[in-house]
């Protein structure tokens, strides 16, 4: 399934997690990673590097261990492919706290851009309806942030969405690279005590 992809990822992603209101957020490798670092830092956001796939698995991890915190997996559609078997495991748990959002650009960009699998066929929102997550929304223009919003940081979960991004050169916004400042600040904003 093909979408506009107008919307420009940077802008939007700024956009939509000035609305997260204590949200946490679990970018995924990559784009979405200096998407939410450019959007200004916060330690409520946990980065990882190295680890494609995982922001889905380690969002759904924290979504059960923290029922009464809302939690995003906000990751691109290439890692969403190589993690798709965690969509089924998300539908069985069924963490009402829990929302994934898929920028979704139609290419695997951390790869040299290749034309990506939901370009085409490949209908993640039908993807993740098939493995059992009732609620999904697709959007392909940045007026539909506000909607979107509601959507992932209100709406009883888990709820699954894609944006259709542009493919964009944004330059990098990099994080701390340092995984246990990156840990330690996240579990000092979630009020977890160190022992």
């Amino acid at each position: 399934m093909s979408g506009s992809n107008k919307i420009q990822r940077r802008a939007f992603v700024s956009d939509l997690l000035g609305k997260r209101d204590g949200t946490l957020v679990i970018p995924g490798l990559g784009s979405p990673t200096w998407d939410c670092f450019a959007a200004g830092d916060s330690p409520e956001y946990l980065y990882s590097w190295g680890g494609m796939g995982l922001s889905v698995p380690t969002a759904l991890g924290l979504a059960l261990a923290q029922p009464n915190k809302r939690i995003l997996a906000l990751t691109g559609d290439g890692e969403m492919m190589m993690g798709i078997g965690s969509l089924g495991v998300v539908a069985d748990q069924a963490p009402g706290n829990l929302a994934i959002l898929v920028l979704d650009n139609e290419h695997f960009g951390e790869t040299g851009r290749q034309t990506g699998l939901s370009s085409n066929q490949a209908d993640l929102c039908k993807i993740a309806e098939g493995f059992g997550i009732k609620q999904t929304m697709a959007v392909t223009e940045h007026g539909a942030v506000g909607e979107l919003a509601d959507f992932l940081f209100k709406a009883p979960g888990p709820v699954f969405a894609t944006a259709k991004i542009a493919l964009s050169d944004d330059p990098w916004m990099l994080p701390v690279k340092d995984g246990v400042a990156i840990a330690q600040r996240f579990r000092t904003a979630l009020g977890v005590d160190e022992t």
